[in-house]
């Protein structure tokens, strides 16, 4: 017999050209794959409805997303209170199938009383409030501050209604150790990605590589700081790339000659660029969830020069070139500009990733199981 599930995605996860979705849409495939019929629910906020969903999904219903709230009225979540539609309530009271809400964002009816006897699992991307605290951090307009703010108090506080779920599943071993402390019954379930396999070209590439959505603030503050600390005293080609950069950083690489931003580039694109690259440079300041943009990079890029908080506790500390100063980043980078790329290293990279649980139908049979 068939198993059938419930998923209520936060955004319309396709195209997946972005962290959140990407995770949603090959989990979806994946589960597909297994035979399990999936009812998909998609709240829209500017991203057209796809029927390319409709391939591995039994059934595609989608909601307006509340556009008119105010995010300071209140102490509940303005990501939770704007996807609060009721027909997606009717919609679940249908039949008795297991509900998966993809984000805390997705939780508004998780302890309504109707579907108190469901089974339901709850998707962690992020250690929410710790998330937004640190957008606030990197975040220079006044309001956009005070509002990061104040969804990182609402969240801290909602945090709790977790505990009407039978189950978590954190997508990173961070977050599984933080929500396993709160209490919460938790799986590590990793990152869904589009790699079904390693595939890296061996050999030496032709320049250095920062990508990233440049409209989050936490990657364009990454990116000016590469620039200013790193980038800028390396005489070797280096590309960011990434959507709507800052003026400011703009302005910043157009003082380089050997730095080139690129702000128009799909993810075709992208991710063949990764492949050419001779290193991935991987940097944040945000160490809740797990970066799929290092997933990328490790099933098809070459070297990878990263900071800490890209791959503590993850599993795979082995595979990256660790840097944890600006010093030790330039160094990294002139040892590695010249370093071949074996056949050895293609083959050790792939063992780990299968070792440490980072395929997709490795994570996929877990929710099957728990369904």
């Amino acid at each position: 017999m068939k198993k059938s599930l419930h998923v209520i995605s936060f955004d319309v996860p396709f195209p997946a050209n972005y962290g959140g979705v990407i995770d949603i849409y090959f989990k979806l495939k994946w589960l597909h794959k297994l035979g399990v019929n999936i009812i998909l629910h998609c709240f829209k906020y500017g991203r057209d409805e796809q029927s390319e969903l409709n391939k591995i999904c039994t059934k595609v219903i989608y909601y307006n997303r509340s556009k008119y709230v105010n995010p300071f009225i209140g102490d509940m979540p303005y990501i939770v209170k704007t996807r609060n539609n009721e027909a997606l309530l009717d919609n679940l009271l249908l039949d008795k199938h297991p509900i998966l809400f993809e984000g805390i964002h997705s939780t508004y009816f998780l302890n309504h009383p109707k579907l108190k006897n469901r089974f339901k699992m709850v998707r962690t991307h992020n250690i929410e409030h710790e998330y937004y605290k640190n957008l606030e951090l990197v975040e220079s307009n006044y309001f956009k501050k005070y509002f990061f703010r104040n969804e990182s108090d609402n969240l801290k506080m909602y945090e709790k209604k977790l505990k009407h779920a039978q189950c978590l599943l954190s997508i990173s071993y961070n977050d599984y150790l933080h929500y396993k402390g709160k209490g919460f019954n938790t799986e590590l379930v990793s990152a869904f990605h589009g790699n079904d396999q390693v595939n890296i070209k061996s050999g030496i590439g032709k320049f250095i590589l920062y990508h990233g959505n440049l409209s989050v603030g936490e990657n364009n503050f990454a990116a000016i700081h590469l620039v200013n600390h790193v980038f800028k005293y390396l005489q070797i080609p280096i590309i960011i790339a990434g959507n709507n950069p800052s003026k400011e950083l703009q302005k910043l690489c157009s003082m380089y000659q050997h730095i080139s931003l690129k702000d128009d580039w799909d993810n075709h694109t992208i991710n063949n660029a990764i492949s050419e690259a001779q290193i991935n440079v991987l940097f944040t300041f945000q160490g809740t969830g797990i970066k799929l943009k290092l997933l990328n990079a490790l099933y098809s890029g070459k070297h990878c020069v990263v900071n800490n908080k890209m791959i503590e506790n993850t599993g795979l500390e082995a595979l990256c070139h660790l840097s944890e100063t600006d010093e030790m980043c330039i160094q990294q980078i002139n040892l590695l500009w010249q370093k071949e790329f074996s056949n050895e290293d293609i083959k050790a990279r792939e063992k780990i990733l299968n070792e440490k649980g980072f395929s997709n139908l490795h994570n996929a049979k877990i929710i099957v199981d728990l369904i």
